[in-house]
């Protein structure tokens, strides 16, 4: 497993992890739990955050799906 250079704190130590995140839908109704999510972990500041890329891909689904379905919480590859 090779590190990368935080986004945060610009050190070598951050690899990537599956985290959970909480997730607004787009019409502000309510929060969805987001399991398994790819997410970076650093080692030195200890943050954990999604790269921009996921983001973009889970707020582009968000659009194209009745949100109304989704249940409180499911997996990352469920979504």
């Amino acid at each position: 497993m090779s590190l990368k250079t935080c986004n945060w704190c610009q050190r070598e130590g951050a690899q990537e992890a599956q985290k959970s995140a909480f997730w607004e839908l787009p019409d502000g109704t309510r929060a969805v739990e987001i399991t398994h999510v790819p997410s970076i972990q650093c080692s030195n500041c200890e943050m954990i955050y999604i790269d921009e890329s996921i983001i973009d891909e889970i707020e582009d689904q968000f659009m194209l799906i009745d949100t109304n379905k989704l249940p409180n919480a499911f997996s990352y590859h469920n979504l």
